[in-house]
């Protein structure tokens, strides 16, 4: 017979089932894909006559909700976030050389598309309880070299662009809002991509609107979306006159055109994006509620002014209160059949692509960057030894499946002087 109630000591699991499994994919994905297939019109970029080489109808009816979603002039689509971000950095003209400042607590396309352009990223700290972009640092870590700033929505929280801005204003900076993982997320009454230069979404299929793999860029700024659509596809110009291709190569591009069944698909979720995100709201609402009285968890914060999203609910534990490290409670909250993660991305600094100079635009630098532990403290106390992400609080799970989560951190807490010896 096991000793201990704790599942992780061969006790009884609190959960046996898997959650259920996402993205949600329902009849209308089916038959926006179907007839995809049935036209066999699949890409589309081409000269068609009265075609004008961006795209298919569904693209461009994606492209057209997107924005107007937004109450933007434009969206462009790409085949990912990173292909978007890659293309933003390119239209907002950051000379190769110079530095954009990003959060070191994101994925790593936030801070390569600065390489993929010839410039250097700055990793800029974040703040504790939002995991986004600490103004303060910002403002200590701009430089002469400073060009660009990228904000992150992190887990679906808005970033604090007041403030954010503020400092682009004052050292002209542009700003790239990276949405990806924020879509419908409000700051200040405003849909968050809406603040800055421009904006990117990811439509990877995790995210809270997914088209398997995808991305779009939103602005107000006609040479934004011009220069963006040009980056997309091969840097090439259309014949304004005959709508026909030229094969005139006017920049440097790359193949980063969305396919019509993404758009496809994009065009459904976007349908459902609302009802998703409120599902995400109630469903860690519920869960919150639901780990009141716990000590040593803070449940996710949610700024006054901001709605936030949650593609991922993020809890902060306090090691003191529990007196076991982070990573056993989350070998022990895995025991139980809950499924968690101890932080998100390690500090993007500490990757041998910045701490060995990987990349070729570190040629043309001629700033002090330092890439090294220490850099970002908040960052790294989140990352090695606070932060706790769970990412099954979101649709088709339902408040069963929450009260399985809380069942399980309380039976931890009940039990952890056993957690701490083990």
């Amino acid at each position: 017979m096991p000793t201990s109630e704790l599942a992780l000591l061969g006790g009884p699991k609190t959960r046996t089932a898997p959650f259920p499994p996402y993205p949600v994919i329902g009849a209308e994905e089916r038959r926006a894909v179907m007839e995809v297939l049935d036209e066999g019109r699949l890409s589309t970029f081409i000269a068609s006559p009265g075609e004008h080489f961006l795209g298919g109808k569904r693209i461009r009816a994606f492209e057209r909700a997107f924005a107007d979603y937004h109450g933007v002039r434009f969206a462009v689509a790409f085949n990912s976030a990173t292909s978007a971000l890659h293309a933003a950095v390119v239209a907002l003209d950051v000379p190769a050389g110079h530095e954009v400042l990003v959060p070191p607590y994101t994925f790593t396309s936030t801070a390569t598309c600065a390489l993929m352009a010839g410039a250097v990223p700055v990793f800029v700290d974040v703040e504790p309880e939002t995991f986004c972009l600490d103004p303060k640092a910002l403002e200590a870590a701009v430089s002469p070299l400073s060009r660009a700033v990228i904000p992150v929505h992190l887990f679906g929280h808005p970033a604090p662009m007041d403030e954010i801005l503020d400092v682009a204003r004052r050292h002209s900076l542009r700003v790239i809002e990276d949405a990806a993982q924020a879509p419908g997320a409000m700051y200040r009454g405003r849909r968050v991509g809406t603040l800055g230069d421009c904006a990117v979404y990811s439509f990877q299929e995790s995210k809270n609107l997914m088209t398997g793999e995808g991305g779009m860029l939103i602005t107000n700024d006609p040479q934004v979306a011009e220069v963006a659509q040009l980056v997309r596809n091969h840097g090439e110009m259309i014949e304004a006159s005959s709508a026909r291709r030229t094969y005139r190569s006017e920049i440097l591009g790359y193949g980063y055109r969305m396919t019509e069944f993404e758009a496809a698909l994009g065009l459904v979720q976007l349908g459902r994006l609302a009802a998703q995100n409120a599902a995400r709201q109630r469903l860690a609402a519920h869960l919150t509620r639901a780990l009141a009285g716990v000590p040593g968890l803070r449940p996710p914060v949610v700024r006054p002014g901001c709605e936030h999203v949650f593609y991922a609910y993020t809890l902060t534990y306090d090691e003191a209160a529990w007196g076991a490290p982070r990573d056993r409670f989350v070998a022990a909250l895995g025991a139980e059949g809950v499924p968690a993660a101890p932080g998100y991305v390690k500090p993007l600094y500490l990757n041998p692509l910045y701490a060995d100079r990987r990349s070729l635009a570190f040629g043309s630098y001629r700033g002090s960057v330092r890439y090294e532990r220490g850099i970002c403290p908040v960052t790294e106390d989140l990352h090695f030894q606070k932060a706790i992400v769970l990412v099954v609080v979101r649709p088709p799970a339902g408040e069963r499946d929450m009260d399985d989560i809380a069942t399980a951190v309380h039976k931890l807490w009940t039990h952890r002087e056993e957690l701490a010896r083990c």
